[in-house]
């Protein structure tokens, strides 16, 4: 984790504490959590929507992506069978 070890973490939480007191700690971390929640869910909001639009404008891709994953499906099952 960017290379700070654990005395590195207990220094910047006691900092922190310092400046921000107690009582805003627990929303500080609340809203950290909510913008990164936000933030990947974004992101695959934009991952579909790219992937979408990649099987909207291909001719074939969706039959491609349907093809590929009936093809992983088998090998599951070949899988299995052999272990």
């Amino acid at each position: 984790m960017f290379g700070l070890g654990t005395p590195e973490l207990i220094v910047i939480l006691g900092i922190a504490f310092l400046v921000f007191g107690g009582k805003k700690l627990p929303e500080i971390g609340a809203g950290l959590g909510k913008g990164i929640r936000s933030f990947k869910s974004g992101l695959k909001d934009v991952e579909d929507a790219g992937k979408n639009l990649v099987e909207d404008s291909v001719p074939g891709a969706k039959e491609l992506s349907s093809l590929k994953e009936e093809v992983d499906k088998v090998k599951n099952v070949g899988n299995v069978l052999k272990g």
